[in-house]
């Protein structure tokens, strides 16, 4: 057999404690990683913007517009532009570019939609912009003075305006957040790596160890495939194992018990078979051992060993009728049949029988009866019902047989005035050679093998077979059949 590793529930665990751990790891160094920038940015947007706010005031003090030379204002635009290692535009109110801390842009035009934003909505239209691949941020603040005025005709009052002059436009380098985030993924990959090979170690370990249950199972089971042992098996270590253990026993309790009862029905075949054997050899020897014996003694003898070969001849017709409704292959003849006709014909057959020790022999039935039946095998276990009932009767007495029927199934009861059965032995009595009464039974030839015969044609039917008895009242027995025959869906 091809070894396939995807069909190993080791290899699987192992899978999936590792992809697990490694998934983990890499879910959460992508979350580190995304939550230092993210906020490494807030912070420096929370800096830059505080800083440009101080910036566009100091720009409307100085009245920078009307003088761009002034050293303190240039001074402090160069200090904030290499400060965040940038740039530092400001925009007058018709988008002219007054001063550029890069000297490359000053007098011309900017039309950006930012800045016209800005410029239009004032503080509610500064913006700030991450620009991840080319690593920096522009911002944008506007430039806001504001003017007093007087307002009202009677009583003057001051009121405040606030007037967008211009705006500020910067843009900050992120290196130093792309720096930082180059040490902390370096560190995070290290780290990432002595993770996965403890992931590693622990995923082998755990499949391994989670698996040893299993393995001590499987060990167990070949023990008892190789005979060494017939015990059960014990030490369930998982809820899971535990049921399995018990299935296995069980099973293993029902295999034990069908090897007890095949050597016991070897047993009973032998010592069944052998008895009539035995008994025409002893009539044999007494007639081979006498001299000058009389005509009348040789009949006797032959008519003894002729009984034993009808005896021996019964046996072996059980057993092959009860070894063929073993074969669960074995397919019933299912026809439809009038089981009240069928029951009259069996009766008809026992009443010979009925007559001799003058038993009334009754059939009860309320309506007729049609069911889809293999009428032979059938027929055969209703007939060894009736027949036990009157060669387990009494002289004198009765046997009352019912039919009834509903939409489903049809019931034959079958109850007789006889000898009954033990309590201890209504569980025993569909065992094969099983004897309730030992010599009585040989006294009227059964061999043991009746009701066998009956209960494996009856469950074959899908019905069912109940039983009642009372010692020296009477016995009853209810068979219950359905009127159509189910095929198995095995």
């Amino acid at each position: 057999m091809i070894y396939n590793p995807f069909k190993s529930l080791r290899f699987r665990i192992f899978l999936i404690v590792f992809l697990t751990g490694l998934i983990s790891c890499l879910v959460i160094h992508s979350a580190i990683l995304e939550s230092y920038e993210d906020r490494a940015v807030n912070v420096r947007e929370s800096e830059v913007s505080t800083q440009l706010m101080i910036l566009a005031n100091h720009l409307i003090n100085y009245n920078y517009f009307s003088d761009t030379t002034s050293d303190v204002i240039n001074a402090e635009l160069d200090l904030l532009a290499n400060l965040y290692d940038g740039r530092v535009i400001v925009i007058d109110s018709d988008l002219k570019i007054r001063k550029d801390t890069y000297g490359i842009s000053e007098g011309k035009t900017i039309i950006s939609d930012e800045v016209v934003r800005c410029l239009k909505n004032g503080t509610s239209g500064s913006t700030a912009v991450y620009d991840k691949n080319n690593g920096y941020i522009e911002m944008t603040a506007p430039i806001t003075e504001t003017l007093t005025y007087e307002s009202g005709d009677v009583a003057r009052e001051l009121k405040k305006q606030d007037v967008v002059r211009g705006v500020l436009l910067i843009s900050v380098s992120t290196d130093y957040i792309t720096a930082t985030m180059d040490i902390l993924t370096r560190r995070a990959i290290t780290i990432e790596l002595i993770a996965i090979i403890v992931i590693l170690v622990m995923a082998v370990y755990m499949s391994g160890r989670l698996l040893k249950p299993f393995d001590r199972i499987t060990a167990a089971i070949n023990d008892v495939k190789a005979g060494y042992t017939n015990e059960p098996i014990s030490g369930a270590n998982y809820f899971e194992t535990e049921h399995i253990i018990q299935a296995f026993n069980q099973l293993l309790q029902r295999m034990n018990a069908l090897d007890a009862s095949r050597q016991e029905f070897v047993s009973n075949v032998s010592h069944e078979l052998k008895t009539p054997i035995t008994s025409m050899k002893v009539l044999a020897d007494s007639l081979i051992m006498q001299d000058d014996v009389p005509n009348e003694v040789y009949r006797d003898f032959m008519e003894d060993i002729a009984a034993e070969v009808d005896r021996e001849n019964q046996i072996i017709n059980d057993l092959l009728e009860l070894v063929r409704m073993d074969k669960k292959a074995t397919p019933l003849n299912i026809t439809s049949v009038d089981v009240v006709q069928m029951m009259e014909i069996i009766l008809k057959r026992i009443r010979p029988i009925a007559r001799k020790h003058n038993i009334e022999l009754t059939l009860e039935t309320t309506r007729e009866i049609t069911a889809e039946i293999d009428e032979v095998k059938l027929s055969l276990a209703l007939m060894n019902l009736v027949e036990n009932a009157v060669k387990y009767n009494k002289d004198d007495g009765f046997v009352k047989v019912k039919l009834d029927a509903d939409h489903q199934y049809f019931t034959c009861e079958v109850s007789d005035s006889g000898i009954g059965i033990p309590e201890d032995s209504l569980d025993k009595i569909y065992e094969r050679f099983y004897r309730v009464d030992k010599s009585r039974s040989r006294e009227i030839g059964g061999t043991g093998l009746g009701l066998s015969i009956t209960h494996n044609a009856i469950l074959m039917h899908r019905g069912t077979i109940q039983v009642k008895s009372e010692e020296n009242v009477g016995t009853t027995f209810t068979v219950r059949i359905p009127l159509i025959y189910m095929q198995s869906l095995e």
